[in-house]
């Protein structure tokens, strides 16, 4: 059961995290298990080659990596990557990003995932893979 819900994890992203308003980030889905979440296309995405652009979706995977781990610990503010790897696999089309995080191990200090990015329009194809690590501060 996750420790913090979708309305209040959003209160906390529009309250806290004023860059998840700059690149139209949604929360679709919170569990202990997995989160969605949505990049709501802009223009501003875009790079030279008309693909969406590598800070974007490096930013949506952290997000959303943060969002599983504090369904994990709670609205502890603090947790903070400490390590994100990422792999660019496909070139991504101009649209809305998917990316579905997943727990590999969460520890009382450190919680590792797995995000897996999607294009919007094709949401079958893996576009890009990370790996994050968060550190969780003592209580």
């Amino acid at each position: 059961m996750s420790k913090i819900s979708l309305e209040q994890f959003n209160e906390l992203a529009a309250e806290r995290l004023p860059f998840a308003q700059l690149m139209g980030l949604e929360l679709e889905q919170l569990d202990v298990a997995e989160v969605r979440m949505r990049a709501r296309y802009n223009d501003s995405f875009l790079r030279p080659g008309g693909t969406i652009a590598g800070p974007v979706m490096m930013g949506l995977a952290d997000a959303a990596m943060y969002a599983l781990v504090l369904a994990h610990v709670g609205p502890v503010e603090l947790a903070v990557t400490t390590s994100l790897n990422i792999n660019f696999l496909r070139k991504p089309a101009a649209g809305d990003m998917i990316a579905l995080a997943r727990p590999l191990k969460i520890g009382k200090r450190l919680a590792i995932g797995d995000v897996a990015l999607y294009s919007a329009n094709a949401d079958d194809i893996v576009v890009a893979h990370a790996t994050a690590t968060y550190s969780i501060p003592p209580q």
